[in-house]
């Protein structure tokens, strides 16, 4: 795939030839150290070759640098146009005050079926993946719920409905630092997160938590990896099958977290494992929107599409994103997930057209997430350096998102 004539055209084998240039090593010796070979990573950082998330979490852990590192983010210019970027500090405000008394000045929280139904609406940007509105909306819904819990004084079922109101709020901070990259913030977001689920009295909350630490891990390259399953694992040993279908649920996408995480470590046979289960469980629940974990028959075929691409095996995930079908109403960032992931598999088999296609159809469903995803930069990268020449759609859709 060879580049074209546009000088706005890096992505991570960009960023991983200038860091390696920093830390002073040859291709031979960031070949020893992250364990990829030189020639790959000379492919890789001309833009001929796919880093996998797999390459770029063992590259990263050579250059002693955060994934986020590598795939340039957060995105500051798309932060602002979004008007994310001046929430930062309110949402990582109301993490830190997480533990104070409320402000002598503010007025009593709205009552808990209110407060529920805010934190609702929470979720439903959530699942819009629109990060902008969640981004705004969170810092002061914390800080009433915070109000109503030290109100709420004496141990019960209410005091115990808000805390898990408390880690929903908090799952909320962690999406959208999450998905810019902010990873301080999104790490303090887990820990408030499982500071309220302990007290929410639901271990389906306590799992829901694990499995988003488990997603974080793959900053930590293959160790992380590591954690990130014994993460599931450990979630999994806890949240006993009693049966309910949102127990069910939960462990069910725990499922496909150790399949995607296997995938990312080079594990075929051990995603493929964890994938099958899932698939089994899935026929049981039909389609769910428990904890917003989105798990049912589709989720099971759009994470297998991802786990194929994860591994590089472009060819393989088109193979089974033929067969997936969006159901009328399917969570948009979810949908929009899918997009992104059959980009990535177009590109790199030459699909181009289609590629972009893909990538306009995201942008459709979930435009903030779209935006703010780091594989949609390197597709758009990958894209411009496949063309002599950029058309004019392809160059605003690069400008839009940044690349």
């Amino acid at each position: 795939m060879p580049y074209g004539t546009d000088e706005h055209t890096g992505g991570i084998g960009q960023r991983i030839a200038e860091l390696r240039a920093i830390r002073g090593y040859s291709l031979r010796q960031l070949g020893r150290r992250s364990h990829v070979s030189a020639s790959m990573l000379s492919m890789i950082e001309k833009g001929d070759r796919n880093a996998s998330e797999e390459i770029v979490a063992s590259v990263a852990r050579a250059l002693d640098v955060g994934v986020s590192n590598l795939r340039g983010q957060p995105y500051r210019e798309q932060m602002q146009q979004d008007r994310i970027d001046r929430m930062i500090e309110p949402l990582g405000g109301a993490l830190e005050s997480w533990d104070l008394s409320p402000d002598p000045a503010a007025p009593p929280p709205r009552p808990l079926e209110e407060l529920r139904a805010a934190v609702a609406s929470t979720v439903e940007l959530r699942a819009a993946a629109n990060l902008g509105g969640l981004a705004e909306a969170l810092p002061p819904l914390i800080a009433e719920i915070l109000h109503a819990i030290h109100l709420h004084d004496r141990p019960g079922r209410v005091r115990e409905e808000l805390h898990g109101l408390q880690a929903e709020a908090a799952r909320g901070v962690w999406r959208v630092a999450y998905r810019v990259g902010e990873m301080h913030l999104a790490r303090l977001a887990l820990t408030r997160m499982a500071q309220a689920a302990a007290e929410s009295g639901d271990p389906r909350q306590v799992a829901v938590e694990r499995w988003m630490r488990a997603q974080t891990s793959v900053e930590g390259g293959k160790p992380g990896l590591d954690v990130g399953l014994r993460l599931v694992d450990q979630a999994l040993r806890d949240l006993e099958d009693d049966g309910a279908p949102e127990t069910r649920a939960v462990r069910g996408a725990l499922h496909l977290k150790g399949s995607i995480l296997a995938s990312r470590r080079g594990d075929k046979d051990g995603s493929d494992a964890w994938l099958e289960e899932a698939r089994g469980m899935a026929q049981e629940t039909g389609e769910t929107r428990a904890y917003e974990l989105t798990f049912g028959p589709t989720n099971v075929e759009l994470h297998a599409v991802a786990a194929a691409a994860d591994r590089d095996k472009h060819g393989l995930a088109l193979k089974r994103a033929a067969k997936v079908h969006i159901p009328e109403g399917y969570p948009p960032g979810r949908a929009g997930h899918f997009y992104i992931d059959l980009a990535r598999a177009q590109v790199w088999t030459a699909r181009h057209d289609e590629a972009f296609a893909s990538l306009l159809k995201a942008r459709e469903v979930a435009p903030q997430m779209t935006r703010h995803h780091p594989q949609v930069h390197e597709t758009a990268a990958a894209l411009r350096r496949a063309r002599a020449r950029i058309p004019d759609e392809l160059r605003e859709f690069s400008l839009w998102c940044g690349v």
